[in-house]
């Protein structure tokens, strides 16, 4: 069982040394019952070196290198099904080129899409502002004064998107974009081989995140929205509009849907 002190672990094999820091991102100090169950577990083979935390999560017969215990302590609101299904799309994804997400707030997303692209030796290139949707500003429903910045007097997810991407092993493969999406599109010219849009819900924002990087997807490649509601009684419509969109343009495959989370493969061009 670890302790406090055994959170910084040196791990030293041959000529390789590696640093764990495992988990000053999640705030453990203030969260002891996450100290008493983390289990610690270190696998070598030859010169890598990895540090897993807890069980993993399974999918099928796809044994996901992502921890129960990292998932659930970072903030976010993908649901873990959705999260399994981003995984495995990635997965068929990462192999054709890179993949990118617009909206990834405190990094619950980026650990899905960002170990499957480093499990296929791939990258992802990571976008958000991280100063928080319109739904997540003071007085508004998500509102979480943990990420509030009393300095700037606004809000700031980075620093904790950094710890969450660092405590998964995940910085050699994402690459964080801190600006709006429209912004890192504007000379935009790689094609991508997945897309997830899960950024401002407003209709303007949507809309511009999908006409900014929707004709940038190969063919072959997916398009994946999240927060997807058919009922109006239960969401936001913005998203649900852009994925009707999408399939009205004929360019797109409707894939199963897992909860709120929609995907479309983008047809073949020949």
């Amino acid at each position: 069982m670890a302790t406090t002190a055994e959170s910084d672990i040196l791990i030293r094999r041959s000529t390789l040394s590696v640093r764990c820091s495992m988990f000053k991102l999640l705030h453990l100090k203030s969260r002891p019952s996450f100290h008493n169950s983390l289990k610690i577990h270190t696998q070598v083979r030859s010169s890598e070196i990895r540090v897993y935390l807890g069980d993993f999560l399974e999918s099928g017969s796809i044994k996901l290198h992502i921890v129960n215990q990292l998932i659930n302590n970072v903030k976010g609101f993908l649901d873990k099904e959705e999260g399994k299904y981003l995984y495995e799309i990635t997965k068929k994804a990462a192999k054709l080129g890179p993949c990118l997400e617009i909206g990834s707030y405190c990094g619950k997303s980026t650990i899905y899409i960002g170990t499957a692209c480093k499990e296929e030796n791939g990258i992802l290139f990571s976008i958000d502002h991280h100063r928080g949707s319109e739904e997540q500003q003071p007085g508004e429903e998500y509102f979480d004064p943990e990420l509030y910045d009393s300095n700037s007097c606004r809000m700031d997810t980075f620093n904790t998107f950094r710890v969450t991407i660092e405590g998964a092993g995940l910085e050699d493969t994402v690459v964080p974009m801190v600006c709006r999406s429209d912004v890192a599109a504007r000379l935009w010219a790689t094609p991508l081989s997945m897309v997830f849009i899960d950024g401002g819900h407003s209709h303007e924002a949507v809309h511009t995140d999908y006409n900014s990087w929707a004709k940038h997807i190969m063919s072959e490649g997916y398009l994946a929205i999240h927060d997807i509601f058919k009922d109006p009684d239960k969401g936001g419509q913005a998203p649900y509009h852009v994925y009707k969109l999408a399939i009205a343009t004929g360019l797109f495959q409707e894939l199963p849907m897992i909860k709120t989370l929609g995907v479309l493969k983008r047809m073949d061009d020949r």
